[in-house]
């Protein structure tokens, strides 16, 4: 059964995901993109992926990226994840950049940042799919609000049970 881009955009709109933005100094130039293509590839060595479309603006300076940072964002950076997600070079503004442990640009909040050398990529049709070895690792506060989430076309937050409870994560490895 045939099927258009659009229709194969609002079946995967379906899976909720986590939004991340993935940061990187090339040449002295911050860059930075919103993805909701972060996923953990490997738990010995750690390793994870993003996706970057080959028609991106920063594409060229993202395939002579190192190193980069993915820092998973939390409820109520919906502004700071459009700010990322949009084309541009002035994206930095007036945020508060820490240099990580791998010289790339840290936002200053977030749940997860995960550092990382970049191990491979792969040709994944129209984007390219970085994979990175995680190097550091920091959690943000334990006290800080839920991730931000991204289902059918817009932000979303977790209900008051989502999260909680124990889970087997058995089925799938890890």
């Amino acid at each position: 059964m045939p099927f258009d881009e659009r229709q194969f955009r609002d079946a995967l709109g379906q899976f909720p995901t986590g939004v991340a933005v993935v940061t990187s100094l090339v040449d002295d130039v911050r860059i930075a993109m919103t993805v909701s293509s972060f996923n953990a590839v490997s738990l010995r060595p750690p390793l994870v992926l993003f996706s970057i479309a080959r028609n991106a603006q920063s594409f060229d300076l993202w395939q002579r990226a190192e190193t980069f940072a993915v820092m998973v964002l939390q409820e109520g950076q919906g502004a700071l994840s459009n700010r990322f997600a949009k084309p541009g070079t002035n994206k930095w503004g007036d945020i508060d950049v820490v240099s990580g442990a791998t010289g790339a640009p840290l936002l200053p909040a977030w749940l997860a940042c995960f550092e990382c050398t970049v191990h491979a990529r792969y040709a994944g049709g129209d984007h390219e799919i970085v994979v990175g070895e995680v190097v550091h690792l920091k959690n943000g506060s334990q006290q800080a609000p839920g991730p931000l989430v991204f289902y059918g076309g817009r932000y979303r937050a977790l209900d008051a049970e989502g999260g909680t409870g124990p889970y087997d994560f058995g089925l799938y490895g890890w």
